[in-house]
């Protein structure tokens, strides 16, 4: 069923989530770029204005450092031409520097690159430099805003004669920052195309797997199955791909024997851990496969069919069957009745025959004898059946058939060892296994010359073992496992229904059970049934 998604649009939003979940993507991804930007752009400014002031400082360190330019301070007077200024220019053109000027203690510049601005004061407080400090600072002066570096320029003997100051122009600086920028913008477009792309691909394979809904949809589609899950009358449990329990309705806990309202905490624990080991669990985890799978589960027959998801998991319904078979049982016990009745009717007619024959010939004593006898066989079959199988309902069916093979002239019989206990989980299922083997085995013994069958069934611990024995023909060893296929049968079908489905039924019956059934030979020749029924028995 495909679901229609609703038309409601908030103004200014795309209504489909993929586009919505796209668009937060994208605008994030450039969220984050822009403050990456920023946060890297702040601190690069700062930086390259250290590291211009750190280099016209060493610079400065590096004139200062040279004696010539001490001695020739104090023996040359302020000139273009003086050895100062040509040390300072030849240090000037060298690194590249705006300025290098060299001052006297009274702030008289001694070298500029404005041969007209020697012998003038400098614009700026030289205090600190001549005060033995040296200075790192942006600062305006003659030839602009620049980075400046300013050392105390000492003569060989210790004493402070000038300074020295350094300056880098702050154009260039700015240069640097702003030629930093487009590479930095290339670097942060190629991480957002890369980020949309990435963001783009998600967002399709969110749209696959939303199946393109809005989420007002999801939301619905959500709440509409909670809402049906909680209101069926059917069990559903899903698992995922290692048997972890995924979700259980309402149903299912009841269906299942947990406690009342605590389905919402099994999610994510192990299907083992929240059922005991047994078939309803091997069912429920796919370890026994099939389609209408009986199982039984506390009192209740349940009937689990299991369909696996794409993801791995699978879900599994319950359905409650425990009506279904009282209803069925008691089909079951109507049948049985009117067969008996219908054999007791034609034996009850012979017997009133022959009484009437015996008391028109005045054999009074004779008839009495008659009746004796004959109510005494009649009773003394039922209290032996009754006395090895104690459920009511397969005691009733073995006493109809024990009439109905009377009629046919086949002896029907329980074997020496039978005991069955009124413990039977689902006796409605042993009546329709045991019903379908005794007529098979009755239409194989009428016309042999020691017609017979014999009935054995027994319990060991909670296994029921039923095995039906008669004095026909066989199975050839060959055909032992064909003859339970639906629709073969040696039988002429009749006009009304077909032929070939008791025993294929037999066998069904018993494998939904987690039961087995198997053909073989009797030991006094003749065909053996034998059906196992695990945990048949409470």
């Amino acid at each position: 069923m495909r679901y229609l998604p609703t038309s409601t649009r908030r103004l200014g939003l795309p209504r489909r989530a993929v586009s919505q979940i796209l668009l937060t993507q994208l605008a994030l991804a450039a969220g984050v770029l822009a403050l990456a930007t920023g946060l890297f752009l702040a601190p690069l400014s700062a930086q390259l204005d250290d590291q211009a002031m750190r280099r016209a400082l060493a610079i400065a360190q590096s004139t200062a450092s040279d004696p010539n330019v001490a001695a020739d301070l104090l023996t040359t007077p302020p000139a273009a031409d003086s050895p100062v200024q040509a040390a300072a220019e030849r240090v000037r053109r060298a690194t590249g520097a705006e300025y290098v000027v060299v001052l006297d203690l009274n702030g008289i510049r001694r070298s500029h690159p404005s041969p007209d601005r020697i012998g003038r004061p400098v614009s700026t407080d030289p205090a600190d430099a001549l005060a033995g400090r040296e200075v790192m600072e942006i600062d305006e002066g003659t030839l602009g805003r620049s980075a400046r570096g300013k050392v105390p320029l000492v003569a060989p003997d210790g004493e402070i004669v000038g300074a020295v100051s350094v300056g880098i122009a702050y154009e260039g600086v700015r240069d640097r920052l702003l030629a930093a920028i487009p590479s930095l913008l290339a670097y942060a477009g190629g991480a957002l195309a890369v980020g949309a792309l990435a963001a783009y691909l998600l967002s399709r394979r969110i749209q696959r797997q939303t199946r393109d809904l809005a989420f007002s949809d999801i939301a619905s589609l959500l709440a509409e199955r909670e809402a049906m899950l909680h209101s069926i009358r059917e069990g559903v449990i899903a698992l995922d791909g290692n048997d972890r329990v995924r979700l259980v309705n309402d149903e299912a806990a009841r269906l299942l024997g947990l406690p009342p309202d605590t389905a919402h905490t099994l999610a994510g624990r192990p299907l083992d851990e929240v059922l005991d080991p047994g078939r309803t669990s091997d069912v429920l985890a796919g370890r026994v496969t099939g389609r209408d799978l009986l199982t039984v589960q506390g009192p209740r027959v349940l009937v689990a069919n299991r369909m696996p998801t794409a993801d791995g998991g699978a879900v599994a319904t319950l359905r409650d069957r425990t009506e279904v078979e009282h209803l069925g049982r008691e089909l079951d016990s109507t049948r049985g009745l009117i067969d008996a009745l219908r054999a007791q009717d034609h034996e009850h007619a012979n017997r009133l025959h022959t009484l009437l024959g015996l008391l028109e010939l005045g054999l009074h004593e004779e008839a009495v004898a008659f009746v004796t006898e004959v109510v005494g066989v009649h009773r003394s079959t039922a209290e032996q059946v009754t006395e090895k199988v104690q459920d009511p309902l397969l005691a009733a069916l073995l006493v109809g058939k024990a009439t109905v093979a009377a009629e046919r002239g086949v002896p029907l019989r329980l074997a020496p060892a039978a005991l069955l206990p009124d413990r039977l989980v689902d006796p409605g299922g042993l009546v329709t296994i045991l019903g379908n083997l005794v007529d098979n085995a009755l239409d194989a013994a009428v016309g042999s010359a020691s017609p017979l069958v014999e009935v054995d069934i027994r319990a060991q611990g909670r296994t029921a073992v039923v095995t039906v024995r008669d004095s026909g023909p066989g199975i050839p060893a060959g055909r032992r496992e064909e003859i339970f296929t639906e629709g073969w049968s040696t039988k002429q079908p009749k006009a009304h229904r077909e032929r070939g489905l008791g025993l294929a039924l037999v066998r069904r019956l018993a494998e939904r059970q987690g039961g087995s059934a198997r053909a073989g030979e009797a030991e006094d020749g003749g065909a053996e049934f034998s059906v196992v029924l695990p945990e048949a028995l409470r």
